[in-house]
């Protein structure tokens, strides 16, 4: 499930600037990087399923193992983990309404502390 229209599509930001607002609000970035791109995932689990609100971004300067990477930030997306194939985001997923609102109240906070260090 894509999230359209968060105000966060395209905002650039300093990532070391990012990572301490990922954190904050429980984002983890883990190992899913690479010298381009960064992937950050909120976990949450309900009635034995497994969901992940993801927040995506890549490099327009640097590199992200460097001190000063500028990233553009993607579409966030939420998926449902099917083990042991992985996460699925496709049309016919269907989401419970508590992770749905959880995942929109996260997104409104990241955009209103990326507003706030700007």
């Amino acid at each position: 499930m894509k999230f359209d229209n968060t105000g966060l599509e395209n905002q650039t930001i300093d990532l070391s600037r990012l990572n301490d607002v990922m954190q904050e609000l429980g984002f983890v970035l883990a190992g899913q990087w690479d010298y381009e791109r960064v992937t950050y995932d909120r976990k949450f689990e309900l009635k034995g399923d497994v969901f992940y609100l993801r927040v995506q971004a890549f490099t327009t300067e640097g590199e992200i193992e460097g001190k000063h990477a500028i990233v553009k930030l993607l579409t966030p997306l939420l998926g449902k983990h099917y083990y042991p194939h992985g996460v699925e985001y496709g049309d016919g997923e269907t989401f419970p309404k508590t992770i749905v609102e959880q995942s929109t109240r996260l997104l409104a906070q990241l955009s209103d502390a990326l507003e706030k260090i700007k």
